[in-house]
């Protein structure tokens, strides 16, 4: 069985219609990434970071699986392969289009969070500043966001899965983000082969041992249909 860890980011999504986190002129959304993207926003303006991703969480909502999400459950489905995908996109994309083995190293969108006490649990459609911890009663709730300045989730986890593994793939990822742009290095440092599918080179294109460009919608089911021959 070939054990593939596959790394998502914003560019399997834009295919979707939810807009790429970061804009050539530094905004999000019309927002400053500081204001509405750190643990200091936060503190500064609570009601404008959840207003934010509210937004943000019925935009994901009404938003489609597209055929590379699809084309990914449909590999995790076969036999012949272990599928781990590992994304740094907050929205559920992945699991409505069929993936099971999904995992969010930068949170979701549709997870609460208590800034007081870390208690966890599935996140209303709209979120308020002064919404009460289930756990603590703490009015100090926040999106299950992995802002920046806060250490994505799981890597220990992760790094295991990429040197165990048979082919490290990156979707729609700009390699511009660490940890996640460090993952290459890691796979090929571990002798794990790698391939990058991107509408474009990313900063890390070098490492990767083969690269084909182009929309994502197009160029993951054409590489599946290769893997499931």
């Amino acid at each position: 069985m070939a054990k593939i860890v596959i790394l998502t980011g914003a560019g399997i999504s834009a295919e979707s219609g939810i807009r790429t986190f970061r804009a050539s002129d530094g905004l999000w959304e019309e927002h400053r990434i500081e204001d509405v993207a750190t643990p200091e926003g936060f503190v500064q303006d609570p009601e404008l970071v959840h207003r934010f991703y509210n937004a943000r969480r019925a935009a994901a909502t009404a938003a489609q699986p597209n055929p590379a999400h699809i084309a990914l459950a449909e590999l995790e489905a076969d036999p012949g392969h272990e599928v781990l995908i590992v994304t740094q996109n907050v929205d559920d994309l992945h699991e409505r289009g069929g993936s099971q083995n999904v995992l969010h190293m930068h949170g979701t969108l549709f997870g609460a969070l208590c800034h007081s006490c870390e208690h966890r649990w599935p996140a209303p459609e709209v979120m308020s500043p002064t919404d009460s911890c289930p756990s603590c009663s703490a009015q100090a709730t926040r999106p299950d966001i992995v802002w920046f300045g806060e250490m994505p989730y799981r890597m220990e986890e992760i790094w295991h899965a990429l040197r165990a593994a048979d082919l490290f793939v990156s979707i729609g990822t700009s390699g511009n983000v660490y940890p996640a742009a460090g993952f290459v290095a890691d796979a090929m440092h571990a002798g794990v082969p790698t391939l990058e599918l991107n509408l474009e080179p990313s900063a890390g294109r070098s490492m990767f041992d083969e690269a084909r460009h182009g929309p994502a919608s197009v160029l993951v089911p054409q590489w599946v249909r290769e893997r499931l021959g």
